[in-house]
């Protein structure tokens, strides 16, 4: 029988026939897709006219044309919808990948082309884009291990190798960890929970088949429950099974993979020459080196710390009051911090909620877009991989841009977070290739006939993931390769977290954010509550965040411990660390830096990409328009189209003609005062 991965896909914008794709098409795809691309590679190599850019780097950008296709499919529905037929495949792909990925590496006669062209580079007449994809193309050879020879070579391989079962393990195992837990509730549990919070509940217990509501470990509902829930015993069992994930004992235990995966990532950056694996992944990033990313940490570190430690000491008071005994635990935070922004703030997140309806909110980032971009949004259809799967066609003048994907709603099959990822990238190399860009998210999904709401919390992770979709749509680039988010990763969650300020602007809200019974508008007292609490528990969320930053770097800069959790106590104490305050991505599940190398020694990047787009959208408020079509275009021309084309602090100098200081961050972030 046919194929269906390696057919040309005639369906509508091109998208994978995912109803007509079985599980058991995948392996023999991959086999055959990289049977085509080693033969590609190998004609390259050993291509007897003279290496040019064309025979040599536009080849190589063309060689994977197949295997990207048949993986784009893959990956989607092994992140969004994962089954255990596709997690096998997942562990058996792994190897096979990085074992391709080091042959083609490593493939003398093929860099000799390469370092040919780059010693020439001056003669060859090449465009500014070209000259970059060519450094970086040798730049990426060279850091996978290239001019290694001998022993070497071949250890380089077993450890990249290893690295990729490894990543892919944990990432299975924290699944499991995730999927397999709940905590039952009876009515008499629900009481003091708001009404959108017993659906959610209800919700997940029907997905569950439990018989009743149940709390999980979607974050959209394990934090409203600890925010709202009265029951302190409840409290501390979901909270405390929360941040155990991955460190559970048994098959599904990471803490000995995150062990191996330091001590793994340690040697490949020493035979690479590299102090430490710090040294080798910042390299390439805008803070260059390790004392960079740690002299940012710590300059947010002192006042964040000194505001949580305040405000931990009037939760405790309010602990206290209501016959508790001390000390605050991380399972209170929330539930007193929730209390205090009722009271300070006269905000009621159960009250706020039904005017944060995600079709509104869907509606309000896609109008910003066009006020901003001209782009326009027609819901189509088209395959998808999951009924909640959505899809709309985006034009600008009439022309098509790309299909956005939404996939919204947190489901077992799923893993945790939210993520934009592209399953098909812009490109002009091979024709003009429009981009087919996903955004996964893990809300809770309502009960049958009722709408979606979201907290505050939820509408920025909306608008953060469409930022990324923005810098995929908007991509002008030749070469796939740098092509949308193909960028330094300290810049990469700029346009994410930049777009997450026009949430913020009054006159988007009061469009957009009405209520889902009444259809009225939130009331502009509300409206200016909600702002003025933006900064709210701001110490707390600062604190955490800094928190896992910094163990990521003290992990990876200098020898790998050999006990993970014990280097990870010792930094946190060394940092002091308050009592009630846990870190945001504990190591057993911090899937950010152990499911692969994206965010190891990296994490830091959403707070150096903070910097920027805090200074950002500065420009927008000096030019008193948060729509200024000048700005706008500047922002799309510099940052949202250009992909890694130009090296990223370039990039940000020709939207703000200068770079950003940490003043703007601390600001926003209300932490001016306690620096």
């Amino acid at each position: 029988m046919a194929n269906a991965l390696l057919e040309d896909w005639d369906t509508p914008y091109g998208l994978p026939p995912f109803d007509a794709i079985s599980d058991e098409d995948f392996a023999p795809a991959v086999e055959a897709a990289l049977a085509q691309s080693r033969a590609a590679v190998q004609a390259i190599a050993e291509n007897p006219e003279p290496p040019s850019f064309a025979n040599t780097i536009e080849a190589l950008e063309t060689a994977d044309t197949l295997l990207g296709k048949v993986l784009s499919a893959f990956w989607a529905l092994a992140g969004a919808d994962s089954n255990p037929a596709r997690q096998g495949l997942q562990r058996d792909f792994a190897p096979l990948l990085s074992a391709y990925s080091s042959e083609v590496s490593s493939n003398a006669a093929l860099f000799a082309r390469i370092e040919a062209l780059w010693e020439k580079r001056e003669a060859l007449g090449l465009t500014p884009e070209q000259d970059r994809v060519l450094m970086l193309t040798r730049r990426g050879f060279v850091r996978a291990g290239a001019q290694l020879q001998g022993a070497k070579a071949d250890r380089l391989k077993e450890v990249k190798s290893r690295l990729a079962v490894l990543g892919t393990q944990f990432t299975q195992n924290l699944l499991a960890d995730e999927a397999n837990w709940f905590m039952p509730l009876s009515e008499a549990d629900l009481e003091g929970l708001p009404d959108f919070v017993r659906a959610s509940a209800r919700a997940a217990g029907q997905e569950k088949e439990a018989n009743g509501p149940v709390v999980t470990l979607s974050r959209s509902l394990i934090v409203p429950f600890l925010q709202f829930s009265p029951r302190r015993d409840l409290r501390k069992k979901a909270y405390e099974a929360w941040v155990a994930r991955g460190e559970n004992g048994g098959e599904t235990d990471n803490r000995a993979i995150a062990a191996e995966t330091l001590a793994l990532r340690a040697e490949r950056a020493q035979l690479l020459g590299y102090d430490s694996f710090a040294a080798f992944k910042l390299e390439t990033e805008m803070a260059g080196t390790p004392a960079a990313v740690r002299e940012l940490l710590m300059k947010v570190w002192t006042p964040a710390r000194a505001a949580a430690e305040a405000d931990a000491a009037v939760l405790e008071t309010m602990l206290y009051a209501d016959g508790e005994s001390g000390p605050l635990e991380p399972w209170d935070w929330r539930y007193y911090s929730e209390k205090r922004r009722q009271i300070e703030h006269d905000l009621d997140e159960a009250a706020l909620k039904p005017y944060l309806q995600l079709e509104r909110m869907i509606e309000a980032e896609f109008a910003c877009a066009n006020r901003l971009f001209g782009l326009e949004f027609k819901e189509v259809d088209g395959p998808r991989y999951h009924p909640d799967v959505r899809l709309w066609d985006v034009t600008r003048d009439g022309e098509h841009v790309a299909l956005f994907i939404g996939d919204f709603f947190a489901r077992g099959s799923k893993r945790s977070g939210a993520w934009c990822s592209a399953m098909r990238s812009q490109q002009r190399l091979q024709g003009d290739i429009r981009p087919h860009v996903i955004n996964v998210c893990n809300f809770a999904k309502p009960e049958p006939g009722s709408p979606a709401l979201l907290s505050y919390d939820d509408a920025r992770t909306l608008f953060h993931e469409f930022g990324h979709a923005l810098h995929q749509m908007l991509s002008d680039v030749t070469y796939e390769s740098i092509s949308g988010t193909s960028v330094a990763r300290d810049f990469v969650e700029l346009p994410s977290q930049l777009y997450e300020h026009w949430l913020e602007v009054p006159e988007v809200l009061s469009e957009f954010a009405t209520h889902a019974e009444t259809g009225e508008p939130m009331p502009a007292d509300m409206l200016e509550r909600m702002l003025a609490a933006g900064t709210y528990d701001m110490g707390f969320q600062t604190v955490e965040y800094v928190a896992s930053a910094m163990v990521d770097l003290e992990f990876h800069d200098g020898p790998a411990p050999a006990d993970p959790m014990q280097k990870q106590a010792e930094i946190l104490a060394e940092m002091g660390m308050p009592h009630a305050i846990r870190m945001r991505h504990a190591t057993p599940h911090f899937a950010h830096v152990f499911a692969g190398d994206g965010y190891s020694s990296g994490y830091y990047s959403y707070m150096w990409s903070e910097v920027m787009d805090a200074d950002a959208f500065a420009a927008f408020e000096e030019a008193g328009d948060p729509f200024d079509p000048a700005l706008a275009k500047r922002l799309e021309k510099t940052v949202l189209s250009s992909g890694g084309s130009i090296d990223a602090a370039e990039l940000y100098t020709a939207f703000r003609r200068r770079m950003p200081g940490v003043e703007a961050l601390l600001k926003g972030r209300g932490l001016d005062a306690a620096a």
